[in-house]
């Protein structure tokens, strides 16, 4: 009778032991594929939650982001100038702009929106697309606008026009899609399917683009407008951005044009300088108030910058919420080749104790060329008390 139960125990304890092995096994292959790790004590958000999507962005910070890349485009003719706009399309330096503003352009020089001047070269031009490429060696590395190749308008899309009508540089104009698919014709140019927009520009807007408020994506080349009324037309990007990709690429060779001309620096001097010092220090304080440092501390020239840190000069200036420019006046040295720009500065700054205060200075800014490039030598000011 022991033997028996002696033997059933031993039955039962290698049944159990098979049954063990075979569900070990089973559990083991379904499991397999999941790897354990340790817990963590921070929550990992899904990057699809609503609150991870990145943070929409301003109307005033797209327009700043994008009038780094947008220019003004000024071409000597035989017995004329002409002033356009145009943008920054790619990382070799190439400007796309109008066929019509570099048309018989002897000279072109392209002024950037931080006051600093070079000379650019067309590469490209169309016969009856009104649309060219101009290459500026010294941009190239440079950050171009983002450009949409695919997407369509649609009325009532919200957009925003840059460039620098009648000679205005960086200038803003808003408004929407009014219209899609226009035809006509302005000889020797050929316009097809191209968009009416409500947003306002005029002589010197030609060739700027015209940026998607929604995606700060370029849409369009800024191409015409009527005198009447805010009626304007831009070309989509999307119809001549093989034509534009072609001509970088294989630059044209182009009978009349690009003709020997005066340099940068031959263009900056007399009156253009002032008017360019000024734009320098109205792009610094724009800088400083969308508390982008590094781009005003690049303005700074290398002594400015010997004499003060990185870390330094944005300390600085963290406590400066918003600074206006009030008033502004300039003048030449004797020589002509310094400027003077003095400003009357209004300054929303945060206290030690995190309340706010409106402080007032009057500063006084030497600008001149280091290195072929426009730089602020020198800065002092003082609070005014009224």
């Amino acid at each position: 009778m022991k033997n028996k139960h002696f033997i059933l125990a031993i039955v039962t304890s290698v049944l159990l032991l098979l049954f063990g092995a075979i569900g070990y096994f089973f559990i083991h292959k379904h499991f397999e594929q999941y790897k354990v790790v340790k817990a963590s004590a921070i929550v990992k958000i899904d990057k699809t939650t609503p609150d991870a999507q990145p943070k929409k962005k301003t109307l005033k910070t797209i327009i700043y982001d994008s009038e780094k890349a947008v220019v003004q485009i000024q071409v000597e003719l035989v017995d004329s100038q002409v002033i356009g706009s145009g943008f920054l399309y790619n990382s070799k330096g190439d400007i796309i702009t109008n066929a019509h503003v570099v048309q018989g352009a002897k000279t072109v020089t392209i002024k950037t929106s931080d006051a600093q001047t070079y000379v650019g070269k067309v590469i490209g031009i169309g016969d009856k697309t009104d649309v060219a490429v101009v290459r500026v060696d010294k941009m190239a590395g440079m950050t171009p606008l983002p450009i949409d190749t695919k997407g369509k308008a649609d009325v009532g899309d919200e957009v925003i026009a840059l460039g620098s009508p009648l000679g205005f540089q960086n200038t803003v104009t808003t408004g929407i899609i009014s219209g899609t698919d226009r035809q006509f014709t302005i000889d020797p140019f050929s316009y097809d399917h191209v968009y009416q927009i409500s947003a306002p520009i005029t002589h010197g807007n030609s060739g700027g683009p015209l940026i998607n408020k929604e995606t700060g994506k370029v849409l369009a080349i800024n191409s015409a407008g009527m005198d009447e009324g805010n009626i304007a037309f831009s070309i989509p990007i999307s119809e001549v951005i093989d034509q534009v990709h072609s001509w970088s690429k294989s630059p044209q060779s182009i009978d009349g044009i690009n003709g020997t001309g005066s340099s940068a620096n031959d263009v900056e001097e007399g009156e253009a300088l002032k008017s360019d010092a000024e734009n320098l220090v109205n792009y610094f304080y724009e800088s400083l108030n969308s508390h982008d440092y590094v781009a005003a501390y690049t303005l700074l020239g290398s002594d400015w910058q010997n004499k003060v840190s990185y870390d330094k000069f944005r300390k600085g200036y963290l406590p400066t919420l918003q600074a206006s420019i009030e008033d502004l006046k300039s003048s030449l040295s004797s020589d002509g080749k310094k400027a003077t720009v003095t400003i009357r500065l209004s300054a929303l700054e945060q206290t030690d104790d995190g309340n706010k205060q409106t402080v007032n200075y009057s500063v006084t800014y030497t600008i001149g060329y280091e290195n072929d490039q426009l730089r602020l030598f020198e800065g002092k000011g003082k609070v005014i008390k009224d």
